[in-house]
This record gives structure tokens, C-alpha cells and sequence, in this order.
């Protein structure tokens, strides 16, 4: 994007101040080669000292210290409200960046007028293994992340059209999210986290808006490193390591995606994988995990809002 650099990119990064995280995108923020950019965090940690920490190493990021936790969500909403930029980066605080990064991805809004979002290839902290390389829909109705869990063997290295873009590095042309904005939300506030990036994806792809896929474009990310304990970091089969309640919130919000977004027909065509899935998934909390069955009801109540 040469002749570009003018335009202003807003970078929003929510935080809970787990570990060392948070300083670590910071730096690969500051690193980047793109200089027109404008730093929001979302400051969730609820410590008094976490605030003075962030400006030591990011003196110019503008910053919210939020008296509770606001959830991803619902931070990310705050923090798009408050940014400026034409372009709006939401960052997992877990996320290290590529250099250039901003640069590259910047390509892909180039592609074409409707295209609303940009995803990169997004790889494991070890720099071997894939996390995402684009967010898709599954046939049983569920985020599936291409390339998930697998060894980087260069079979994702052509751009091209995806479904969506995986949250923990999502890139939005602010004109989309203005278009698919629900009263003042842009992400949906009752998710808090989990599948908000497929909902929002699916939003855009019903309002005719496209996500496209820049590979050279590169971030790693250390999957669930701010609320999973290190065994679970990078893990298969992540929600074995989530607490009830969040392991609910993952259950409730996929139902949520679906009964948002899909049509009748959709439903139709997919009722039988949907059930499958839905079967394995309801057979593992009955017989392991039954506190998630009474969390799952008490959130029962949300879908009045749908």
C-alpha cells in the first residue's frame, strides 16, 4: 500500500493483564513498519498498578481503565467507539505481530470496495504451527479455523476470499462494521467471548460485505493464553480447559450465531451434522461437565433478545 500510509489504522487491544502478554504486543505494535496508527487498550485487569505498567511501555497508547470487566465484546465495542481510524484492528492481548503486518493486511481492503474484513496467517508462538489462516463456517455449524492445530507447511500461501476473519487478529474497514452495527453494538454484547468474531463474519457476509486472506501477513498467537492454565495452551479440543463458565458461554453463543444469522434453509440442509455435533457436545457435559448444563439454562434467558 504505497502510497497509503496516510490513512489512519486504529489498533484496539483488550487485556486482562495475565502475565507478561500484554507487553509483548505492545512491542511488536510499536515495531511496526506502517506509521500512521492510533493505540487503544481496554484495560481489564481491575489492578490500579496494571494502568502505570502499560504507559511504560506504550507512552502513546490512549487508554481505558474499565472499574469492572467489561468482557471481550463489549470492550472491543468501547474501544471502536472511542478509535478514529478508517481501518480498526482488534487484538487478543496474547498476539504478537509480524512487523509488517499492518502493511500487508492493508493490501487486501485493495482487493475490492466490499471487502469488509482481513485476516493474515496467523501461527502458534512457535512459529511451526498454524492457529488460523481464515474463519470459516463448519458443516455442523460451528467456527472452524483453517489450518487450526497444523503444521506450517506452506499449503496456505495464496491470497484469496474467506468467510471471515478470526478474532484474536480481525481487521475491519470501519465502513462495514458502521453497516452491520446492531443499535449501538458492533460486537454483540451478550457473547462476552467466544464465536463474536464468527457472529460478526456472518453479519457481514448477509450484508454482501467479503473477507479476503493476505498470508504474508503474519501474527502468532498463543491460543487461550489469557484464561486457560499453560497445559492448555495451544491444546485440541480447547474447551476441555475452560472453567463452567466460560465453557457455557461457548455453548450458548454458538446457538446464538446460528439462530442470528442463519436462514430456514440453512438450518434444513445442516440439521443433521448440527444434530451430530450437538449430540458429542451435550454427551461430554452431561457425563463430565454437568455444572455447564445449569450455567447453560440460567443463560437461557438471553435468547429473548435474538
Amino acid at each position: 500500500m504505497e502510497n497509503n500510509t496516510d490513512i489512519l489504522v486504529s489498533i484496539i487491544i483488550v487485556t486482562v493483564g495475565s502475565k507478561d502478554y500484554l507487553s509483548r504486543c505492545l512491542e511488536s505494535v510499536k515495531a511496526q513498519n506502517y506509521p500512521n496508527l492510533e493505540v487503544i487498550v481496554i484495560d481489564n485487569s481491575l489492578r490500579s498498578n496494571f494502568s502505570a505498567k502499560i504507559k511504560e511501555v506504550f507512552p502513546s497508547a490512549r487508554l481505558y481503565s474499565s472499574p469492572q470487566n467489561l468482557c471481550y465484546g463489549i470492550s472491543l465495542n468501547k474501544g471502536i467507539k472511542l478509535s478514529h481510524g478508517e481501518f480498526v484492528l482488534c487484538l487478543n492481548d496474547d498476539v504478537v505481530l509480524g512487523q509488517n503486518f499492518i502493511y500487508q493486511a492493508l493490501n487486501g481492503f485493495l482487493i475490492s470496495d466490499n471487502v469488509g474484513m482481513v485476516g493474515g496467517k496467523i501461527l502458534r508462538m512457535d512459529g511451526a504451527t498454524l492457529d488460523s489462516t481464515g474463519l470459516f463456517l463448519s458443516l455442523w455449524y460451528s467456527a472452524k479455523e483453517r489450518g487450526y492445530g497444523r503444521k506450517d507447511t506452506g499449503k496456505f500461501e495464496k491470497s484469496g476470499f474467506i468467510f471471515g476473519v478470526s478474532g484474536a487478529v480481525a481487521f475491519y474497514r470501519r465502513k462495514m462494521l458502521e453497516d452491520i452495527r446492531q443499535g449501538q453494538d458492533y460486537f454483540d454484547h451478550d457473547f462476552r467471548m467466544f464465536y463474536e468474531d464468527l457472529d460478526i463474519s456472518w453479519r457481514a457476509n448477509n450484508c454482501g460485505w467479503k473477507a479476503y486472506y493476505i498470508p504474508a501477513a503474519k501474527a502468532f498467537h498463543a491460543r487461550g493464553g489469557s484464561f486457560r492454565p499453560d497445559c492448555g495452551l495451544g491444546a485440541p479440543i480447547a474447551r476441555r480447559y475452560l472453567n463452567d463458565e466460560l465453557h457455557g458461554d461457548l455453548i450458548k453463543n454458538r446457538y446464538f450465531t446460528i439462530f442470528k444469522n442463519a436462514n430456514l434453509l440453512n438450518l434444513l440442509i445442516h440439521f443433521i451434522p448440527m444434530i451430530l455435533y450437538d449430540f458429542f457436545a451435550w454427551g461430554y457435559v452431561l457425563f463430565f461437565r454437568p455444572k455447564v448444563a445449569k450455567i447453560f439454562l440460567r443463560k437461557l434467558r438471553c435468547f429473548s433478545k435474538i
